[in-house]
């Protein structure tokens, strides 16, 4: 075994001893922190992290795999190698919470014409819409969450936005990653446990708000939720065949479910960091970004049809924060084929609840 750097750590020789027998070591390099050993390996990529990573984790490094013929060995900071309580920094994550449901309540009194401002007791009246987009929004993340720790990856309690706007009262929610995601597969799993986690709660919620939600003439200026294919299918099966000229009436329940989907729908979109280009980058790895510019290109096209401008948004975030994905720590192994079938099903979920044209604001 030969080095081809300049510095000499007196641990790189350990470390090769380390991954002798899965890592048939030809030469290696020491920079910044990180050994590099080429050359090939002798097992399973598979095996091979799951051994290396138990090894090493004593020592303070992970293994980090992208080619069949170099492993690179990455010291962690101090405070990565710290275990953390889950429940750390909570005190931030309920004060956000309990802002984000000040504003949901605002948001959902408002949208029944009461004046919470003037009446403080009005935010009663938005309740049934808070409460139940709260639930989604919260079983979106604690999808993420709990998977995340399920696997032992060390994860932050859900950060709640609080937005006094219409039509959310909020920007949702996020979670972080406080550890290297370990594979694709996880990679895969955490991304894709939000959405399913989510849609399982929006569903009903939205089913449930139709029923209680009546089919009016429309008439005078018409604040319009658009049509995506799983909401049409909805609609018909809770009201059957809508007359023309009119319309549901959105009971605070069911806009909250539609919100759920239409959230649902963007983040299973291939883009950055969102939970479809985790899906994405688990699926295609290095080949990621070849998904990512057609995708963008259907943004362009729903922008022609639809002209609203929030997919021209999307497409510059996109371009302005990188089409890179960060690979895990095993990005050589390729998913098996039942999470490739569910990511079909992700795919055709995002086709489902889309909405090309989201709200429209016109004159009966």
């Amino acid at each position: 075994m030969r080095g081809w750097g300049v510095s000499i750590e007196p641990w790189a020789s350990v470390l090769g001893r380390e991954v002798a027998d899965v890592f048939a070591v030809e030469d290696w390099q020491v920079l910044n922190g990180a050994v590099r050993f080429r050359g090939t390996l002798l097992v399973d990529s598979e095996m091979a992290m799951d051994i290396l990573s138990r090894r090493l984790e004593s020592l303070g490094f992970v293994p980090m795999l992208h080619t069949p013929h170099e492993i690179a060995l990455v010291r962690l900071p101090a405070a990565a190698r710290r275990v953390p309580g889950g429940w750390r920094g909570w005190p931030l994550n309920l004060v956000l919470f309990l802002a984000t449901l000040g504003t949901t309540l605002f948001v959902g009194a408002i949208m029944e014409g009461a004046d919470p401002l003037a009446h403080p007791l009005a935010l009663l009246y938005g309740i049934p819409f808070s409460a139940s987009l709260l639930l989604i929004l919260g079983c979106h993340e604690l999808g993420h969450y709990l998977t995340a720790r399920a696997y032992g990856v060390q994860v932050s309690l859900p950060y709640f936005v609080p937005l006094p706007l219409p039509p959310l009262g909020t920007m949702g929610a996020i979670i972080r990653m406080r550890s290297p995601i370990p594979s694709r597969k996880v990679l895969f799993d955490i991304g894709i446990a939000g959405p399913l986690a989510g849609l399982a709660v929006a569903l009903p919620i939205l089913a449930l708000g139709l029923v209680f939600s009546p089919v009016k003439p429309l008439s005078g200026v018409v604040f319009q939720e658009g049509n995506s294919l799983a909401y049409l299918l909805l609609k018909w099966l809770t009201k059957g065949p809508i007359p023309d000229g009119s319309d549901v009436m959105l009971h605070p329940m069911a806009l909250a479910g539609w919100l759920g989907l239409f959230v649902t729908a963007l983040n299973l979109m291939p883009l950055s960091q969102l939970d479809g280009g985790h899906i994405a980058y688990a699926v295609l790895g290095r080949g990621f970004r070849k998904a990512v510019w057609p995708f963008l290109g259907v943004l362009v096209a729903l922008f022609l049809v639809s002209r609203w401008e929030g997919w021209l948004v999307w497409v510059v975030l996109a371009v302005a924060l990188g089409l890179r994905h960060p690979p895990p720590l095993d990005d050589l192994t390729p998913l098996d084929r039942p999470r490739r079938r569910l990511a079909l099903v992700a795919l055709g979920l995002l086709v489902a609840l889309l909405t090309p044209l989201p709200f429209a604001i016109y004159e009966v």
